[in-house]
């Protein structure tokens, strides 16, 4: 039976929109980032220690980069932070890859995540949710991005099964989960359908664990839910917040979960962390080269 601890408040700054963990294994470190405010936020969990870093623009998602330093989604594309980021922190994201002014204006980019050969898939919605004027991206080694999804709304979580045969990707408004057929020899998805129909509040965030259920935040919904393999229900964790953005697993055994939230009006913003029972994929990083 999967146990799961009373979520505790981590002692940061809240944000107005958490957005994006991910679980730094070569520092030991959990990244995750306030959307509007452009802050990308670092928790060393052996002591609480905190940093931050701004980007000077929105960033939907921030993750390790192989060769040092970050790869980030920002509002006007994909862009890279060298070296160590966090002793210099004025350093100014380079953007490499713009792929937002190719889209409807007012676009920006949002969530993402990298697969296990460092490629970076990130996807866009627009500012003021209008249906199907954001994409999904792959930036590749290189530094090349290419549209692999269209017609989205809300570009939101996407993760893969233990064995990357398949990807779970979520377009918030559609309120399901769904899943791909992933190559992960080219990076290609194919097949898509519904994995699982959400109905306490929207999916957002997601991250999936060692025994391939995943873990899905829940906007307006104020839990995290634990898919089976088959898509079914297999435990509600519910968080202090009405909008829940995201979860991923972290700490030396990838068995905390840490979950980011969002600003309602009256409350939400916090990081809260859970322990388990179970054990979480590791995070990727970025790679520049193949």
């Amino acid at each position: 039976m999967t146990r799961v601890s009373a979520p505790e408040v981590v002692p940061v700054p809240a944000a107005r929109l958490g957005e994006g963990p991910r679980w730094d294994e070569r520092t030991g470190t959990l990244l995750w980032v306030d959307i509007p405010a452009g802050r990308v936020h670092r928790l060393d969990p052996a002591d609480d220690s905190h940093g931050v870093l701004d980007v000077g623009q929105s960033v939907g998602v921030a993750v390790p980069r192989a060769e040092g330093g970050l790869a980030l989604a920002v509002r006007d594309g994909f862009a890279l932070l060298a070296g160590d980021v966090w002793t210099v922190p004025a350093a100014v994201p380079e953007v490499v890859a713009p792929v937002t002014a190719g889209e409807r204006p007012g676009n920006r980019m949002n969530d993402g995540a990298c697969d296990s050969a460092g490629r970076f898939f990130a996807g866009t919605k627009a500012e003021d949710d209008t249906p199907g004027a954001g994409a999904l991206y792959r930036l590749g080694p290189g530094r090349r991005a290419e549209r692999v999804l269209d017609g989205v709304t809300v570009s939101n979580g996407i993760a893969w099964s233990p064995d990357e045969r398949l990807c779970y990707y979520v377009d918030t408004p559609t309120g399901r989960v769904d899943v791909f057929d992933y190559d992960p020899g080219s990076g290609l998805i194919a097949g898509r359908r519904t994995f699982a129909e959400i109905t306490r509040g929207m999916p957002d965030g997601i991250t999936v664990d060692a025994h391939g259920h995943v873990w899905v935040g829940l906007w307006d919904g104020g839990a995290v839910l634990r898919l089976r393999p088959d898509g079914g229900v297999d435990l509600t964790v519910d968080i202090p917040a009405r909008n829940v953005t995201s979860c991923a697993f972290g700490g030396p055994d990838l068995d905390v979960l840490y979950v980011t939230t969002a600003w309602d009006g009256t409350g939400g913003g916090e990081l809260l962390r859970c322990r388990t029972s179970v054990e979480g994929l590791p995070s990727h990083p970025y790679r520049d080269h193949a």
